[in-house]
């Protein structure tokens, strides 16, 4: 259902949920496909903010939980993918067969920082190609979309976020995630990267 929704024309609006509830309310109204945030599993379940406290077991507990309430897909958030290679391939495998039907993956060091936080870090691009390239080869099946991720924008300017994600598409992700982009770079991401496929 998500690879024909990505196949149609126009734009598809998505809700960031947090438990089954929050799923079951966006699904009644009206939407087609939802994303589960690892900030709003940490603020829910544990009254804590998005600093690393949830584990992936946390993760795949609470895509269980909403994807068997949901006729919807639903987008999970595997941040870093938990560690190196192995913890990757793990993250897709795990949160795959708990019933997602796409995760997120970003290019931040690991410990991550939330995003909106100041003094994030990236790692290089030939490892987060790596890390594509692992969770491309285990992902179960050709419709689980894989979302690839960068924070380069607010470090190294948007020409280095251009070419990350042009290369880490290319290599097999789905769609291009460019995080804190400015409203006029929009129009110049779009231009110049080479998927068809970008959320910011």
């Amino acid at each position: 259902m998500l690879r024909r929704l990505l196949n149609d024309p126009g734009i598809i609006v998505s809700l960031g949920v947090h438990d089954a509830f929050s799923a079951l309310i966006a699904e009644c109204s009206g939407f087609d496909v939802l994303f589960l945030g690892g900030f709003g599993v940490s603020a829910s379940r544990l009254g804590l903010p998005d600093l690393n406290f949830l584990s992936l077991s946390d993760m795949e507990l609470a895509v269980q939980q909403i994807t068997r309430q949901l006729a919807i897909p639903l987008i999970a958030d595997g941040d870093t993918g938990h560690g190196g290679l192995p913890q990757v391939q793990q993250t897709v495998e795990r949160l795959a067969a708990a019933g997602a039907s796409g995760i997120l993956l970003e290019d931040q060091l690991f410990p991550k920082r939330c995003g909106h936080f100041r003094e994030k870090q990236v790692i290089a691009k030939d490892e987060m190609l790596e890390k594509i390239w692992v969770a491309v080869e285990a992902k179960p099946d050709d419709d689980f979309v894989i979302i690839a991720r960068t924070d380069a924008r607010a470090l190294n300017g948007l020409e280095d976020a251009i070419d990350r994600i042009n290369a880490y598409c290319e290599l097999g992700a789905d769609i291009a995630f460019l995080s804190r982009l400015a409203r006029k770079e929009l129009k110049e991401a779009r231009t110049a990267s080479d998927t068809p496929q970008i959320k910011t």
